[in-house]
Order: C-alpha cells, then structure tokens, then sequence
C-alpha cells in the first residue's frame, strides 16, 4: 500500500527552524515528482515547493524563496523540506503529494497530485 510519512512539525518562534522529512513506503519514490503543500484554517491549500524526480528541478512558491529548501535522498525514499526564518504565517498542516507531472504544474494545482501524507502541524508563534 502506498504511503506517506510526513513528521518534524512543532512549535517554534519566529525566526526559527525546522526540518520536515516525507518518507514513503509501498512505492518507489524517484518514479514521482514529490511536493509540500500547507493548509492553515480557513484558507485553501498552497504548493510550498516542489522537486523533480531526479532532484534537478524545484519550484518554491514567492512567500518562501530564500528561505525554504527542498531536497530528496531516493535511496532512502525520503523527501525533505528545510525551512529556515519562519514566520507566523508559516503556520499551517504540511502536507507532502507525489505527482507524474513537472513541478511548476503539480504546485500550482493540487487535483494534480496523486498520493497524499496525512499532514504535519507547524505553528510559528510570534
């Protein structure tokens, strides 16, 4: 069965870090193009960053570049998002998504993702 482990959520200050991992099981994670989506209460859910199945293409939605980092380790099937200098509107469930299609189009839109994680919580207080 496919699926996805998303931990490394928490409560941090502003201007703090921390590291979410994504670990599949049940598939072989370098077939798909993985994403980290958030949702935060009330609001729709938004592509943070996207990577390539072979790691060389990334996509980071405006409010994170600079300050967030995808990467992935297919030997170990395990997906990563290194976010740094975080801010309250950070705060929101972290979701990771396996897709077919390229980056910038599977954050973009979610319907375009196919397996989902059941989510991690990240609150930044201010």
């Amino acid at each position: 069965q496919l699926q996805f482990v998303e931990s490394g959520g928490g409560l941090v200050q502003t201007g703090g870090s921390l590291r979410l991992s994504c670990a599949a099981s049940g598939f072989i994670l370098d077939y798909y193009a993985i994403g980290w989506f958030r949702q935060a209460p009330g609001k729709e859910r938004e592509g943070v960053s996207c990577i390539s199945r072979s790691g060389g293409s990334t996509y980071y939605v405006d409010s994170v570049k600079g300050r967030f980092t995808i990467s992935r380790d297919n030997a170990k099937n395990t997906v990563y998002l290194q976010m740094n200098s975080l801010k309250p509107e950070d705060t929101a469930v972290y979701y990771c998504a396996a897709s077919t299609h390229d980056v910038q189009a599977m954050c973009s839109a979610s319907e375009l993702n196919d397996y989902w994680g059941q989510g991690t919580q990240v609150t930044v207080s201010s």
